[in-house]
């Protein structure tokens, strides 16, 4: 199914949460290949219903446009992608969910494109850094067309687990975060040294302040008693430095969703505490807050992968141990890791550039070059004679009989990849009243997350 002079690329991304519709419709636009001039180019989003199905306000947030967005059920998105014939084909999709989201419609795309002779170049991969659930994520992605590592590592990683359980690695193709830019770090402003003070410690007063961000995560760590450690030392670090702004960015306003569930938002939180005036909250796009951030703390979010981009001073918090459970275990051998004591007297860590080179990070260039094999991949398969094969994801009824049926009931799907009797595939938009149904039951499941469940959990440690 090549691309032609006279039909647009049309790319579809089905995501589940906001910041996989980032990371997929980025990853579209970076990886299609260049068409003759100034091919044009349609994009088509799909949002699969679910628990963290992003609100309007978290659209805006990302500030990722799309010519088209609807939130749909698996059953109906398989239902679109078999109406989308001729000139409504597409060329590329871009699974962007967890996991065993992306199984299931490997599954179900198989049964809808089995008897077509083209297909789109079907296209996964993952969000950020991957610290948990290798196996178990990377086989339930095997299948697609193109499996994206974000870095040099991660690509070993990924054909290693491939070719340990004999199957086909050849879709591992390696690229970067297709997030990752923005203005390189001028360094803090006034040209101090660390402290708000300048070489000869004077107190610095002109431009903005020195500001310090620390990037909350929504999963981790997952217990109060060290969500309040976090936050009171944050707290601490504004009152040690009443010249510094000090900003906890927070990915979710209360009652919303993201990639990862929160039990325990820190707005609920601060409100016990007493900030002192330079403590802030923020909310918005992470490459805007990092544009005015001269230190980003962080347990283990990818934003400390934005910031090492841009050579701003970052700082993957030790104080609650180097472990697998937090995802810092990652930064392992970064030069990165370090403690609120160690910040708190002026420590400043020095990534090492070989690690950093090998997270895909490209802070000394090459980030323009970082998506072309995976472009060369998109245009090579585009252009194959006859199409593309039948996908062939490694988990099937023979390598997976008590596995794979279980993941694809979760999405309304027979073992054979057709939708189960009664699955939720409207023919038409919902109506008034099932919209109100609908968003008074995610209503309920956030409200039984983020107060039902902490307070059993605290019950049964009586």
């Amino acid at each position: 199914m090549p691309a032609s002079a006279t039909k647009a690329l049309r790319v579809a991304v089905l995501a589940d949460s906001d910041t996989r519709w980032k990371w997929g419709a980025l990853t579209a636009t970076r990886i299609l290949p260049d068409g003759p001039g100034e091919a044009e180019i349609r994009l088509d989003g799909y949002l699969l219903r679910g628990r963290a199905t992003p609100t309007a306000r978290q659209l805006r947030e990302v500030g990722v446009s799309a010519d088209s967005l609807r939130e749909v059920t698996a059953v109906e998105f398989l239902r679109a992608m078999d109406g989308a014939r001729g000139e409504e084909s597409y060329d590329v999709l871009v699974l962007a969910l967890v996991g065993g989201g992306v199984q299931a419609m490997l599954h179900g795309l198989g049964r809808v494109w089995q008897d077509r002779a083209e297909r789109p170049v079907v296209v996964t991969g993952y969000v950020g850094v991957v610290y948990e659930k290798l196996a178990d994520g990377l086989l339930l992605r095997h299948g697609a067309d193109l499996v994206l590592a974000n870095s040099r590592q991660d690509a070993d990683r990924f054909r290693a687990v491939y070719e340990g359980v004999g199957a086909d690695a050849a879709a591992v193709t390696e690229v970067a975060l297709p997030f990752l830019g923005g203005a390189a770090y001028a360094g803090e402003p006034g040209g101090t040294d660390g402290d708000g003070r300048d070489g000869e410690g004077r107190q610095d007063d002109g431009g903005r302040a020195h500001t310090v961000v620390f990037a909350a995560q929504p999963s981790v760590p997952d217990n109060r008693a060290d969500r309040t450690y976090l936050l009171d030392r944050l707290i601490r670090h504004a009152r040690l430095h009443p010249e510094r702004e000090v900003l906890l960015k927070l990915r979710s306003r209360p009652g919303e969703h993201t990639t990862h569930i929160e039990e325990l938002p820190y707005q609920k939180l601060v409100q016990r505490a007493d900030p002192p005036a330079n403590f802030h909250l923020v909310y918005g796009h992470m490459g805007e807050v990092l544009d005015r951030t001269d230190l980003l703390v962080t347990v283990s979010s990818t934003a400390a992968l934005e910031s090492l981009h841009r050579r701003i001073p970052t700082v993957v918090l030790s104080d609650l141990g180097v472990r697998e459970a937090l995802g810092n275990h990652h930064f392992v051998g970064s030069g990165c890791l370090a403690s609120w004591d160690q910040l708190d007297a002026g420590h400043r860590p020095a990534p090492d550039p070989e690690w950093v080179a090998r997270q895909g990070v490209a802070a000394d260039g090459g980030y323009d070059t970082a998506f072309d094999a995976a472009r060369g991949r998109v245009a090579a398969l585009l252009a194959r004679p006859g199409g593309l094969p039948p996908l062939a994801p490694y988990y099937s009824l023979v390598t997976a009989p008590g596995y794979l049926p279980r993941i694809l009931a979760r999405h309304h799907l027979a073992p054979d990849g057709t939708p189960l009797p009664g699955a939720p595939a409207a023919e038409r938009p919902p109506g008034p009243v099932r919209q109100v149904v609908r968003r008074a039951a995610r209503g309920a499941y956030r409200h039984g997350v983020q107060r039902v469940a902490p307070v059993i959990r605290r019950m049964g440690e009586l």
